[in-house]
């Protein structure tokens, strides 16, 4: 059983992540941060640091868990971090390096932004992700810059980017997979497209997304479920369900 309240916790593990050298802010992100939480929901914290970071400093802390080397997690904007044990609760740390955050946030202003590939998500996450958390994330310790709003020009480039790539994706599996019955690569288009349209119907709408989670939820794109759900490995049956993914998606687009 944990040991201390969660307050008296996240005081303890903000003060010891900022002590960290080089770091300059600590963040709370997740659900926790947006008061979505469960009772079993990980401990999202993100470390600002200013110049080199090493994890050496962060696993001499003690904490029982994994400690990835920067860049360890792809060596895009989502750079590192560690999954942790700390006073009984799940503790994701995630490093953030000030010096892309601000680049990130002065590129988001004027519209501009990459996709990433990252693990677990199946669309990859744009590179605005590190500017959304500076928008969502509750700042523990030091300071962070915030943006004042969402982005016009963001809201537009990212919109017909999203829109453009799952109208691309679903093509290409009308074109190459359903015709010829490939049930698993049809469904993973499928699901891959839908959460594509989700990140551009939000940035139409100037909403934040951290992540892919409830990202289908939030864009009303989970009629995708039905239209997966009922996938059969024939190639006519397989071809409806792409049109009708398509159909789903134009509606929904801003």
């Amino acid at each position: 059983m944990p040991a201390l309240s969660d307050a008296d916790f996240l005081t303890a593990t903000a003060d010891r992540l900022a002590a960290l050298p080089t770091v300059r802010a600590v963040a709370l992100g997740g659900s926790r941060a947006q008061g979505t939480q469960r009772p079993d929901s990980d401990w999202d914290m993100a470390v600002y640091y200013r110049g080199p970071f090493d994890p050496d400093d962060l696993r001499a802390v003690g904490w029982e868990g994994e400690v990835s080397e920067v860049g360890g997690w792809g060596g895009g904007v989502f750079n590192g971090g560690a999954w942790l044990t700390v006073d009984g609760r799940r503790v994701d740390v995630h490093y953030r390096d000030l010096g892309v955050v601000e680049h990130e946030l002065a590129e988001a202003e004027e519209g501009r932004f990459r996709v990433e590939p990252l693990l677990f998500h199946l669309a990859g996450i744009p590179t605005y992700l590190v500017v959304a958390e500076l928008a969502v994330n509750q700042v523990l310790r030091g300071a962070l810059p915030r943006p004042a709003a969402y982005p016009a020009k963001l809201r537009r480039a990212a919109a017909e980017h999203w829109h453009g790539t799952a109208r691309a994706t679903l093509s290409y599996a009308k074109a190459h997979h359903a015709p010829h019955g490939r049930l698993t690569e049809t469904a993973g288009a499928l699901a891959t497209a839908a959460v594509q349209a989700g990140h551009g119907v939000l940035a139409a709408r100037g909403e934040w997304v951290t992540n892919e989670k409830r990202l289908l939820e939030r864009a009303g794109l989970r009629g995708a479920d039905a239209i997966v759900g009922a996938l059969r490995a024939e190639p006519d049956a397989l071809v409806r369900a792409v049109t009708e993914t398509e159909a789903l998606l134009g509606t929904l687009r801003s």
